[in-house]
Order: C-alpha cells, then sequence, then structure tokens
C-alpha cells in the first residue's frame, strides 16, 4: 500500500472541512501544509487502521518523515477544538441527522511507572490486581442518534488533590 497521496474523499473532506472552518471562525482556515498533513494522517490512518508515524512514514516510501509528521502535530498552530466542532456539523448535515441525544463514556488507562510528563496522570485503584497504577481518565461526550454515535467532545478527567487529601 502506497501513502502518496491523500484519497480522493478524503481530499474532498479536508476542503469541506477547510471552506466550514473558514465560515464559522474566519482567519481560522488550515494552511496549505496543515491541510496536506491533515490528508496524508487521515489516508494513513484508513490504511494502516493505526496511527503510528512510523507507519505513515513507511507507505509512503519515505516521503513523509517521522520527524516531520510529528511536528507538525505538536506544533503547528491547528485550531483542533474548531476541527473536532465543523467536523460533527459536517457529519450531521451530510446524513441529514437532526436529532439525538448526549452521552458520557469515560474510561481509565494504566499508563508506565514512570508518568512525569504524560498529561492528566494520577493514582488509580486497579480492579484486577486490587493495587494501585498511575494512569489517566479520557472522559468522550458522544452524540448518539437512531444511526450513528458520533464523538462530539473529550477531556482528561483528574480528581481535585485538596478533595483527595480531606478524604
Amino acid at each position: 500500500m502506497l501513502m502518496n497521496a491523500p484519497a480522493t474523499f478524503i481530499q474532498s473532506y479536508i476542503d469541506d472541512l477547510n471552506d466550514a472552518l473558514n465560515q464559522l471562525k474566519p482567519g481560522a482556515a488550515l494552511t496549505r501544509i496543515q491541510a496536506a498533513w491533515l490528508g496524508t494522517c487521515l489516508t494513513g490512518i484508513l490504511l494502516m487502521n493505526s496511527v503510528c508515524w512510523a507507519k505513515f512514514e513507511r507507505a509512503s516510501l519515505g516521503d513523509c518523515k517521522v520527524a516531520a509528521l510529528s511536528w507538525v502535530f505538536r506544533k503547528a498552530n491547528i485550531p483542533w477544538d474548531w476541527l473536532l466542532r465543523v467536523s460533527v456539523v459536517l457529519i450531521l448535515k451530510r446524513y441529514g441527522i437532526t436529532e439525538g441525544v448526549l452521552a458520557f463514556d469515560e474510561s481509565d488507562r494504566a499508563r508506565s511507572k514512570s508518568t512525569k510528563r504524560i498529561y492528566k496522570v494520577y493514582k488509580q485503584k486497579h480492579k484486577g490486581s486490587g493495587g494501585y497504577v498511575n494512569g489517566q481518565t479520557i472522559v468522550l461526550l458522544l452524540l448518539v442518534t437512531s444511526s450513528i454515535t458520533v464523538p462530539v467532545g473529550f477531556f482528561f478527567y483528574m480528581p481535585d488533590p485538596a478533595l483527595n487529601a480531606v478524604g
């Protein structure tokens, strides 16, 4: 599988996304490089069924380097919160969805012992062993409709240390 250009439907989606982004928040449109990077990432996710920069580099036969892909993700000034909102609006319009229910879903993810650089990590009770592990709690906000379920938001939960100290 070669990944030299985004799939046609992905390029169309990115163009629609960029137009809608510019309408909802003028000046927040993606640059040409950001749009190309997003197309590469979405195509890579589709082909590899994974979010892995090294796999993307191999699939592009070295055209997309790991360092460049991760640099854009970490350093580019991409309006991530607006991208999620606009993506959801596009999906709802495209499929004519007019009603649904909002639901929360949370899951605990165990992390390594050394967690100094991982965001919102705290000591959690491990259900399997009865001990404690360092982990994150990821909370998803989902729109549940009769036809699809779409994530519309997420955040990392961390208990208030002041409340834990009291109890």
